[in-house]
């Protein structure tokens, strides 16, 4: 990745990856087949692209960054070589901050409840609920979670709606997924 400075300020240029964006915009609205695809992936496959969504994000706490926008559009997964990449991280923010406005750009699907209330605190916590959001979609199907009850629990603390109420921070969440405690 390298970054230019244009008109509208500076552009993160991607190189090009192979594989599927899990919800690729279209014209005529959301294309999920990857997000479908993923979904019937064996655990264990599953299991290490999370993996690396989370080690990118323990990356993103230690600078000191929160993440806005994160949704499943910003993975893309080679199904070939089974690994996953993010794409589209131009909405990572210093934090924490307060929200200045009505709320944040994002899917809904995946924002914590503060990012709709200007003058909420945006932090850590808010990039917990994101990444809770994140293991749910990812290891749920039309079939139901794929994952453990353990797994389970650690998503439902992630995504409570009250901050204080999650884990405190993304190396909290990480520890808590990896150790199988919640």
């Amino acid at each position: 990745m390298r970054t230019t400075h244009g008109p509208a300020g500076p552009t993160l240029v991607y190189p090009w990856y192979d594989g599927d964006v899990l919800n690729h915009a279209t014209a005529h609205g959301a294309d999920r087949s990857g997000l479908a695809r993923f979904q019937h992936l064996p655990v264990p496959q599953a299991e290490a692209a999370l993996d690396a969504i989370l080690d990118a994000h323990l990356a993103v706490s230690a600078a000191g960054f929160v993440a806005v926008d994160l949704y499943d559009g910003c993975f893309l997964y080679d199904f070939s070589a089974g690994r996953m990449r993010l794409i589209d991280l131009d909405e990572y923010r210093p934090g924490p901050f307060v929200l200045d406005a009505d709320r944040l750009p994002g899917s809904r699907r995946y924002m914590a409840p503060e990012e709709f209330v200007s003058g909420a605190v945006i932090d850590e916590r808010t990039t917990v609920h994101l990444l809770g959001r994140t293991l749910h979609h990812l290891l749920d199907s039309a079939e139901g979670w794929r994952g453990s009850g353990e797994q389970r629990r650690v998503v439902e603390r992630a995504t409570r709606g009250t901050p204080t109420a999650r884990y405190a921070d993304v190396p909290a969440l990480v520890r808590a997924w990896r150790s199988g405690t919640s």
